[in-house]
């Protein structure tokens, strides 16, 4: 352990070769990162004003967190906080990490709807929510979870932001009434018990398993958000959803035995079929 009122470049420099010893990939960049995150200053600015001597109480919750990351609890949780699109978010067990995949939603989303209801089912954070909030001019944006925990996150986040966004607990589309909103979007959990078995340990380990696996064929939040879509989202609005990539067919096809119109499979920033789009017929 280096000593405690030494410089911020020798804690630094300690702490690479901590989390080097115990096999974290690009240790330097960790380690700044959490310093970062864990200090609200920029990388740019330690780096630049490393060698000043560090407060003793900041160096030994700095070391705490250089341990909790050598046993492979994911960054983000480590610091308790996450990055989304403009905003910077507090994050911990309760939610799924966000995804830069999950910007590409929010995208396509702000694209086809430019007004009116939204809604976000499976908020977890609050990311997709919030983003919409901020972004979008929408008359009103609700986020919907079915754990407690998460929304309790979520509404964490919303103070943080300074956004309007309605938080409900629910378990998917139940409280929603007919045709009350123009665009629904789910980051739903959509992996089968085997893939969630065969995930790296970063994920599974760490992430809470209720937002990842669905049923069986990982399609069960998948399918139902397709079924009662149809009844909560008003004729003419859309529905978009985050998909895993070997399912991106099966969805679609799913999506159009349901009655859905102009579906369309968009690939995420990876090239992976990511994304189903499809827009609420005029009749039942």
């Amino acid at each position: 352990m280096p000593e405690l009122t030494g410089s911020l470049a020798s804690l630094l420099a300690e702490a690479r070769l901590i989390l080097g010893a115990a096999g974290i990939p690009e240790p330097a960049r960790e380690a700044l990162l959490l310093w970062a995150d864990l200090s609200g200053e920029a990388a740019a600015g330690v780096l630049l004003a490393s060698s000043r001597t560090v407060d003793p109480d900041m160096a030994t919750g700095f070391l705490a967190a250089i341990d909790r990351r050598t046993t492979g609890e994911p960054l983000a949780y480590v610091t308790g906080w996450t990055g989304f699109r403009l905003l910077k978010l507090r994050i911990d067990r309760r939610a799924l990490i966000p995804r830069p995949e999950t910007e590409g939603l929010v995208e396509l989303v702000l694209e086809r709807v430019d007004e009116g209801r939204i809604v976000d089912v499976g908020t977890g954070s609050g990311c997709v929510a919030l983003s919409l909030a901020t972004e979008g001019r929408y008359k009103s944006v609700v986020a919907i979870d079915k754990s407690a925990a998460a929304l309790r996150l979520a509404a964490l986040n919303r103070e943080l932001v300074g956004a309007s966004v309605a938080l409900v607990r629910a378990d998917l589309t139940t409280t929603l009434r007919d045709a009350c909103v123009d665009a629904l979007v789910s980051n739903p959990p959509y992996l089968t018990e085997q893939e969630y078995a065969g995930l790296d340990p970063a994920v599974s380990l760490w992430e809470p398993r209720e937002a990842l696996v669905s049923g069986r064929g990982g399609m069960g939040a998948t399918a139902r958000l397709l079924d009662d879509g149809r009844r909560v989202v008003r004729a003419g609005g859309w529905i978009a959803l985050e998909l895993d990539a070997t399912r991106a067919a099966m969805v679609a096809e799913t999506a159009e035995r349901r009655g859905w119109e102009a579906v369309e499979v968009r690939a995420d920033l990876f090239g992976r079929e990511r994304y189903l789009l499809a827009r609420r017929s005029k009749t039942p």
